[in-house]
């Protein structure tokens, strides 16, 4: 932890994890915990107040202590903890969760798998990963879906699990031989029955999952199959997995930069693992002192079976070099930044390999910043660069209106921090012909040529901002592209953009073809009714199905919009308990990262997101057809 006011600390703080039934932490004034100077001179300053992607004591005081250690140690917080002991560290994880870790249990699990409901190699995977397709269209067809846009009015609970100690899951699981397989807060790997929900394996990663899992393809002849699952985790970890039996078969550390991390899904195709890697310094550049900034986004292209390199290419051609100094007198290096937060597009048809990237972090800007990039998918040449917004640079250090920030380190372009967090697609429209689309945190949705890398059309969608426009993913059918907005009201927004329109937040459609809105659906703005922490725009990717689209919404309900004019065909509240396979409650909370899963008439749901001021929970429920 830092020595000062660090939005170093605020931001990566985000990746603890807690429970929505959180409670004040009881202090003792005659004997106080031996935790809390420590948190009051380096932690509540930041988590005393709404401070940006700062979780709330409420939501740490219900932290297992074993879940804030392992981060203070060797998580997103290991540098700014690194000033303190050993036995600080577990001071402050005491008091912060108010347990002791010599009291810690072992949360229960699922009752385990008998032979009837083991590893099926004739159930196929529905998917490949996050994208569904290689396209990354997020479209799941009724054939292996199973739910389409006449039978969502029958979905109903059919059973939940809880990631034990967490206050978000947004790993979005994917399906494979009658199990499902997801990551967890916690770095726990779940590998669950799909129908049931009992327990085949675990696995335990170094730190957090926040990817989405990915699986390897098989035939439903091929009964000798021992499919792999690839996933990244917080500290820039690859794995690959054996589906059928949790076995490590090979770990790779994906860039040596120290706040280098994972966020996106790996793309499989033809033997390649395509990795995206993204970075958190960003928020390092909090720290005045911190010279900003050297991380430079990237992509591997990965022997899936071996973990072998075949090539890495950068978003910025260059390594970054001295570019000046800061009032303070701390060197700059530049360009930086341009991480890859989503999951790779594949292009088969021009062994291509699309990729979103986001802001720079520090001035100058440069070229491959906010801009859909087209690498070559056998020697990850770099084929085209298609830049949405000329300089931006951006880091914490740029943040407005909070006490005691020094903002030395923002970069002299101050944003306006437009990043691609949602990934392209790769559509084919009706006439044959191909066009890469995306969305972007400006709030704009464009198409491009995937040929030349030229802007067809730019619409704008949303009003954008640090916490507007498109989050974490966009969804097509043929040529219905459906963009979520989120614009959410964050003050540091309405002070730095003095916006004269209103925010936008819901689901859009837009034909993918020339860029016209065919019809919004504004986001509810009454549900909410002064509960904290809930906003009613749309963070989570989206996901179509024939005839429709399932946005799950930061106000905890899960709405499925007609793809003919928007109408709400089905909305649930997933807010709340559950009872569990496990026996344990689970907490309903936001929707937020990676989105559905569809698989054979089952939506399995990821409920919780305990990050950035929203509603925690650590829920997966699952939902299927009732009987008519």
């Amino acid at each position: 932890m830092a020595s000062r006011i660090s939005p170093v600390f605020v931001v990566s703080l985000v990746f603890l994890f807690a429970s929505f039934a959180g409670h004040a932490i009881a202090q003792d004034i005659a004997d106080p915990h031996p935790g809390e100077a420590l948190y009051a001179k380096i932690c509540a300053d930041c988590h005393d107040q709404p401070f940006y992607k700062a979780p709330s004591r409420t939501f740490l005081s219900a932290l297992g202590p074993k879940n804030i250690l392992a981060v203070l140690n060797n998580g997103a917080m290991r540098e700014q903890a690194s000033a303190l002991t050993a036995i600080e560290r577990i001071a402050v994880a005491e008091y912060l969760s108010e347990k002791s870790l010599a009291d810690m249990v072992e949360p229960a699990l699922p009752p385990a798998c008998d032979a009837d409901h083991s590893f099926d190699s004739s159930l196929v995977p529905a998917s490949r990963g996050f994208g569904v397709d290689l396209q990354n269209t997020r479209f799941q067809p009724a054939k292996t879906g199973g739910l389409t846009a006449e039978n969502v009015h029958r979905l109903e609970v059919k059973w939940s699990f809880a990631y034990p100690n967490s206050i978000q899951a947004r790993s979005e699981p994917v399906y494979g031989g009658g199990g499902i397989y997801m990551g967890s807060q916690d770095g726990t790997v779940w590998a669950l029955d799909a129908q049931t929900g009992c327990l085949r394996w675990t696995f335990n990663a170094t730190a957090e999952i926040r990817t989405g899992v990915s699986i390897s393809q098989w035939s439903v002849d091929d009964s000798s199959v021992d499919p792999l699952i690839f996933f990244g985790d917080v500290i820039a970890n690859v794995y690959a997995l054996s589906a059928r039996t949790g076995k490590l078969r090979w770990k790779v550390r994906v860039d040596d930069h120290r706040d280098a991390t994972m966020t996106g899904t790996p793309s499989i195709y033809a033997g390649r693992l395509y990795v995206p890697v993204s970075s958190m310094e960003v928020v390092a550049a909090g720290n005045a002192d911190y010279e900003c900034c050297t991380f430079r986004g990237a992509l591997l292209s990965l022997d899936a079976a071996t973990g072998e390199l075949h090539w890495k290419s950068y978003t910025i051609d260059k390594p970054s070099e001295p570019a000046g100094k800061t009032i303070n007198g701390t060197t700059i290096f530049a360009p930086s930044g341009a991480p890859i937060w989503s999951s790779p597009t594949i292009d088969s048809k021009r062994s291509q390999v699309y990729v979103g990237t986001g802001e720079n972090y520090s001035s100058p800007a440069d070229g491959n910043s906010d801009a859909i990039i087209a690498f070559d998918l056998e020697t990850g040449e770099k084929k085209w660069v298609a830049q949405q917004t000329q300089n931006d640079a951006w880091n914490t250090a740029c943040f407005l209106g909070f006490p005691g920030i020094d903002n030395s380190n923002c970069p002299e372009e101050d944003g306006p921090d437009y990043d691609f967090g949602s990934h392209p697609i790769l559509v084919t429209l009706p006439d044959g012909s191909d066009i890469v689309v995306g969305g972007q945190k400006s709030g704009h949705a464009m198409g491009i040529d995937p040929d030349t890398g030229e802007t067809l059309w730019r619409t704008a969608v949303g009003r954008g901002g640090i916490q507007g426009g498109v989050h974490f993913g966009i969804a097509a059918q043929s040529d219905s592209l459906y963009i979520p907005i989120n614009d959410l009201n964050f003050f540091n927004d309405e002070q730095r953009y003095k916006w004269e329109s209103p925010a936008k937040p819901g689901v859009y459609s837009v034909n993918a073809g020339t860029g016209k809105i065919i019809w919004s659906a504004p986001a509810p703005i009454d549900v909410c009714n002064g509960m904290p922490f809930c906003t009613p725009g749309i963070s989570q990717a989206i996901t179509a199905i024939p005839g429709a689209v399932i946005a799950g919404h930061l106000d905890g309900r899960i709405r499925i919009y007609s793809r003919e004019d928007g109408t709400v065909l089905w909305e649930k509240n997933l807010l709340g308990k559950y009872q569990t396979v496990s026996g344990e409650e689970a907490t309903g909370g936001s929707f937020s990262g990676g989105g559905v899963l569809i698989a054979h008439g089952l939506m399995y749901v990821n409920a919780g997101y305990g990050y950035n001021l929203h509603i925690p929970g650590n829920a997966l429920i699952v939902l299927g057809l009732a009987d008519e």
